[in-house]
């Protein structure tokens, strides 16, 4: 027979790792729920796309001259693959507020479902390079006119 103090130890123990593992488990089928892979414009019109999950994150250049502000707050435009300027472009839909930095041959990140050939864009992210500035407002002398 053993003794208490040590029966006792094996049962901490083996609670320990059931909620070790238990955690480990949860923590693995949360994330592997909220992935999101990241596709260039070009991968999304091949024929033989499919994506690993409903929700789709794409990066590229906006195509210039693509930008078509409709009613409301609505913008259809169209992006093409960074390396590829006159590739492949990807027609985007979105209904909101536009980021400042937000331009026709600007880089963008956008969140979305691909319907048809279509991104219908949830999330919009303007991106820049490592040498941004933003506007600093003029002296202001300049504004008062002396």
């Amino acid at each position: 027979m053993k003794p208490r103090h040590q029966n006792r130890r094996l049962a901490i123990f083996a609670i320990c790792a059931f909620a070790v593992i238990s955690g480990t488990v949860l923590l693995l089928n949360a994330l592997s729920n909220n992935t999101q892979f990241f596709y260039n414009p070009s991968d999304v019109k091949s024929a033989d796309f499919a994506p690993k999950s409903s929700t789709v994150r794409i990066g590229g250049i906006v195509h210039d001259g693509s930008l078509v502000k409709g009613a409301q707050l609505d913008v259809t435009f169209g992006v093409h693959d960074f390396e590829e300027p006159q590739g492949i472009i990807l027609p985007v839909t979105y209904s909101g507020i536009l980021p400042d930095l937000f331009r026709e041959g600007e880089g963008v990140v956008i969140t979305g479902q691909v319907v048809e050939g279509e991104l219908i864009a949830s999330e919009i992210l303007a991106k820049h390079d490592n040498e941004y500035r933003p506007k600093m407002p003029e002296k202001i002398s300049n504004q008062t006119g002396r």
